[in-house]
């Protein structure tokens, strides 16, 4: 039986946790075997939405070209693993739509766990002004209502946070196997 071609969108706000635990999923992926392509945010804002700046707009239109990327390879039969802040509800809703089986995981973190971790500096130079929309700080960041998996990035590590992960996509049909 062919394995379900599905995507797993990670949010949440900037280092939470988002890429490194997409990354170790993705590991995981490839020792089952499992066709994949992993889209991170920071990625794909250096190529396939280059140019695209921070306004409400901007980043409606970059998750509806992540998105349209992770439905497209969903149609010829791989899964995608999204790493994206994406603050906004409803263009994660409507993201949710382009890619069918959609599994939407927020990386959960504390603002002030995020100020004090900030490996790139992108928090203490957020709250100086220095960089405007700043999803969490001068921008909205809308939580996600009933995400299929929810990780509490602050409390877990990350192979903790992965086995959750695992668990609830194997008891969502996923996964058959877990290793």
């Amino acid at each position: 039986m062919p394995a379900k071609v599905f995507t797993v969108w990670f949010t949440g706000l900037s280092g939470s946790g988002k890429s490194t635990l997409a990354r170790a999923l993705s590991t995981h992926l490839q020792g089952l075997s499992l066709q994949h392509q992993l889209l991170d945010g920071d990625e794909v804002r250096r190529t396939i939405c280059r140019g695209l700046g921070f306004s409400k707009e901007d980043r409606d239109e970059n998750i509806r070209r992540i998105a349209a990327a992770a439905g497209q390879l969903n149609e010829q039969g791989m899964s995608a693993i999204v790493a994206a802040i994406s603050p906004y509800r409803e263009a994660r809703r409507k993201a949710r739509q382009l890619c069918g089986e959609f599994v939407e995981v927020f990386v959960d973190c504390p603002l002030e766990t995020l100020k004090q971790r900030d490996p790139k500096g992108l928090y203490r130079r957020a709250l100086a002004g220095e960089i405007q929309h700043f999803s969490g700080i001068s921008d909205p960041y809308e939580a996600p209502d009933k995400p299929e998996v929810h990780i509490h990035s602050d409390l877990l590590s990350e192979e903790e946070s992965l086995e959750r992960l695992l668990f609830r996509l194997k008891e969502l049909g996923y996964l058959q196997t877990l290793r």
